[in-house]
């Protein structure tokens, strides 16, 4: 199991801008597609972006034109910039080794309202 460790939330107003930042306890990125996924209260976790091991990269409907995946392997991070926020996109952002069984971190929580 991979340790994921999610950070960069908060609140913001609409229209407004963040970067989530996903630290990774072992440099696994290199050799996995990466997904952001997203939970919104009372709804089920989504996946946003994923970014390939060759950094080709795709989002869903939803975000696409606001949302930004990228990846620092010398880091082990993996990066989600979110632009034009809506209200909602409010819900906890989460990373993951796509389609694995790792464990999922806590998350970080992003707020849009006015």
């Amino acid at each position: 199991q991979v340790q994921l460790v999610e950070s960069g939330g908060g609140l913001v107003q609409p229209g407004g801008s963040l970067r989530l930042s996903c630290a990774a306890s072992a440099n696994v990125f290199v050799f996995n597609t990466v997904g952001w996924y997203r939970q919104a209260p009372g709804k089920q976790r989504e996946l946003v972006a994923r970014i390939t091991i060759a950094g080709s990269t795709d989002y869903a409907d939803s975000v696409k034109g606001r949302f930004t995946v990228s990846r620092d392997n010398a880091k082990k991070t993996v990066y989600l910039q979110m632009n034009s926020l809506k209200p909602e996109d409010t819900a906890v952002y989460y990373c993951n080794i796509y389609r694995s069984s790792n464990a999922w971190g806590p998350g970080t929580q992003v707020t849009v309202s006015s």
